[in-house]
């Protein structure tokens, strides 16, 4: 019985342990936003990466370079480990102005450190400061983990998108309003 209650005392001190490593972890993490093309092939590893799409050199200069202020990149030390890429503009006729999440990645070593969150809040509070109205995104219906993150923070389900990838896999937008 005494050991049962020291192992039981070692587990929660190794549990408090792991804690503290996971806060120090979180803490050393810096968000920095896009600075020049010396970063891009940082954020291009990191989403090709994740994402099911294949992108070109182009189309992350398209959003990259027409808004800068819209990309994120989440750092530890020197090593790039999360990138978030967006675009701000008007939608339906110059009626609503809508914020479009195109890319978020996260390196699979820092996941479940909230650096995803972290950079979802930095381009939604970008897209703020220029007046957005909603933000949108797609996601395949199969990634839960990035359903739960968007629900999470307020975003909705607003429509699913039948083989909207290329490798056959629906899609659901999803929505956040902000005014």
């Amino acid at each position: 019985m005494v050991s049962s209650i020291m192992e039981d005392e070692d587990r929660e001190v190794e549990k408090t342990e792991d804690k503290q490593i996971q806060t120090l972890e979180i803490q050393s993490i810096q968000y920095e936003g896009y600075k020049c093309e010396l970063q891009m092939p940082d954020i291009m590893r990191l989403i090709q990466a994740d994402l099911s799409e294949p992108y070109s050199i182009y189309t992350y200069r398209y959003f990259i370079h027409n808004w800068p202020n819209l990309c994120y990149i989440a750092r530890h030390g020197s090593k790039y480990v999360g990138a978030i890429v967006c675009k701000l503009d008007y939608h339906k006729g110059a009626v609503t102005k809508r914020g479009y999440i195109a890319m978020l990645a996260v390196d699979e070593n820092y996941r479940k450190r909230k650096i995803g969150a972290t950079l979802v809040k930095k381009a939604i509070e970008a897209m703020i400061l220029d007046m957005a109205d909603e933000v949108v995104l797609e996601t395949e219906v199969t990634n839960k983990a990035a359903l739960q993150l968007y629900e999470r923070l307020g975003f909705v389900r607003d429509k699913r998108l039948f083989r909207y990838y290329l490798n056959g896999v629906d899609a659901l937008r999803l929505k956040l309003w902000l005014k």
